[in-house]
């Protein structure tokens, strides 16, 4: 037992201390982007940053941490004068890497840049960062987990403001703040189980132990499939929503497309099947990323080789996207409905059933909506009859005309509030996986917690299996963070049952 105890008490103090994995080398990039710009940022990061301050400028001395100093800026070797900058002294562990840093603040020309990074090249044990590698050591000192440098990558990306918002919780830690409270349920319960199996017999436990660990697994699994069940809002959010322009040949997607984007990207002519390839342009919507398709007109008639194929690949786009965008001429629904004497869903089923794409509608016993996916009615060409009356047909009804705009902002208002439900609204309380990585790992987690409540419901449950099941899970909650969880499982056992007492 003596043995037992020294053995934890070591691994304990082995997982306290935090130790700073210095790389041999010491790396230096532009930081800020590339191309003429008032201000340029060079970083430096490793054992050697301090020396750049000292070789590069007058100072005798490093500057105060995190205090900035201006100084003129030489060649190492031939002294020559590169420029005059702001100089920032980042000793580790405080820095971004966790390693210590300097910083170059210099005018952004490209002869500045140029002559800066070849000093810093010149020097022994200096090194032009690979791409990421800033991050990578961050992330090696653990000043960053997995998710936290996904985040800070997605928020070099983001284009709109709500993937900007998505981005930032993300790399401030919402997840993994989230992920780290399921972690610490779960070394908690692989902790109890584990000196229930070890020390049952020769130490005083807490009664109940092993029922408040189940209690506690189907909190966790519960909290993790209600996590799951999001509707992949993060991941769409991330990558942009995938709309699509459908409907039947010369009705006005193509116009509708270009409109949009303000721009004349898909060719617009009188003549039916104009558009025979996907046409595709990414659009701001009011913050929302939106990956919009102009597409070939569908119909069934066609004998047209390359028609067909557009088509085909229309039909295509269609299967993969999360909006839809219907587009309907007026005209031609109103004189429809005027020969059948129909109402508007009644010529909506026809049209969907000519275009080809009945999967599109909802089946009256599974819902009280009209379609499967998220989907935007436009009733186009309404200037050509001033006796245009829909408003009332349906709320995500939009009447409009690609001719003179007229209620264009109406669209964008419907496509709007579409994207808002596809894409959810991220918070620090209720963070959004947006990566498959994350499912995938958290599907694995889900898994072997179901095995383990399916073995504690079993009569004479196998506390080993049990906790074996639990460990897996707490492996994968592990890689989706980028943690190991031996050590700080074996601490924790020693921590809160002081064994060997």
């Amino acid at each position: 037992m003596l043995i037992c105890s020294n053995l934890l008490r070591a691994l304990s103090r082995k997982s306290k201390t935090q130790i700073l994995r210095q790389n041999s080398s010491t790396i230096f990039a532009l930081s800020s982007g590339l191309g003429k710009c008032g201000v340029a940022v060079i970083r430096v990061s490793g054992p050697e940053a301090g020396t750049a301050i000292s070789k590069l400028t007058t100072l005798k001395e490093l500057p105060q941490p995190r205090t900035v100093v201006l100084r003129s800026i030489k060649h190492p070797i031939s002294n020559e004068l590169i420029d005059k900058g702001l100089i920032l002294w980042l000793p580790g562990p405080r820095s971004f890497t966790g390693e210590d840093s300097s910083e170059f603040h210099v005018h952004g020309g490209v002869a500045v840049i140029n002559g800066l990074l070849d000093a810093l090249a010149s020097m022994p044990k200096f090194k032009l960062a690979e791409p990421g590698e800033f991050t990578r050591r961050a992330f090696s000192n653990g000043k960053l987990d997995l998710t936290e440098v996904e985040g800070l990558a997605d928020l070099l990306q983001a284009e709109t403001e709500a993937q900007r918002k998505q981005a930032l919780l993300q790399a401030d830690g919402s997840l993994s703040k989230l992920y780290e409270n399921w972690r610490h349920v779960l070394k908690h319960s692989v902790a109890n189980l584990e000196a229930h199996i070890d020390f049952e017999e020769t130490e005083t436990l807490e009664d109940g132990l092993v029922d408040n660990v189940v209690k506690n697994i189907e909190v966790l699994s519960a909290d993790i499939n209600k996590h799951m069940r999001d509707g992949r809002k993060g991941e769409i959010l991330r990558r942009g929503v995938k709309a699509v322009i459908l409907g039947e040949p010369n009705v006005g997607k193509s116009s509708l497309l270009n409109v949009l984007c303000q721009r004349p990207a898909s060719i617009v002519t009188p003549i039916s099947g104009t558009t025979r390839d996907v046409i595709q342009v990414t659009l701001n919507i009011q913050g929302y990323p939106l990956v919009l398709s102009d597409t070939a007109g569908l119909r069934k008639d066609s004998q047209d080789v390359i028609e067909l194929e557009g088509m085909s690949r229309a039909v295509d786009i269609y299967q993969k996207a999360d909006l839809v965008i219907l587009v309907i001429d007026f005209q031609n629904y109103s004189n429809w409905c005027h020969r059948h004497a129909a109402d508007f869903k009644t010529y909506i089923l026809h049209y969907i059933k000519e275009l080809g794409v009945s999967d599109l509608i909802n089946d009256p016993k599974d819902g009280q909506t009209l379609f499967k996916k998220e989907c935007v009615v436009v009733l186009n060409k309404t200037d050509l009859d001033s006796k245009a009356v829909c408003d009332k047909i349906h709320k995500n009804i939009v009447k409009l005309s690609c001719k003179t705009e007229a209620g264009i902002s109406d669209l964008v208002t419907v496509l709007a509030q579409h994207l808002k439900i596809l894409c959810g609204e991220p918070s620090q309380e209720h963070p959004s996986m947006n990566q498959v990585r994350h499912r995938e790992q958290l599907l694995k987690c889900q898994k072997h917690l179901q095995s383990f409540l399916e073995d504690a419901s079993k009569n004479k449950p196998d506390l080993v299996i049990m906790a074996e099941h639990l460990r897996k899970a707490l492996t994968s909650l592990g890689k989706l963070i980028g943690t190991v969880t031996s050590e700080e499982i074996l601490d924790l056992i020693f921590r809160e049952f002081c064994i060997g007492k």
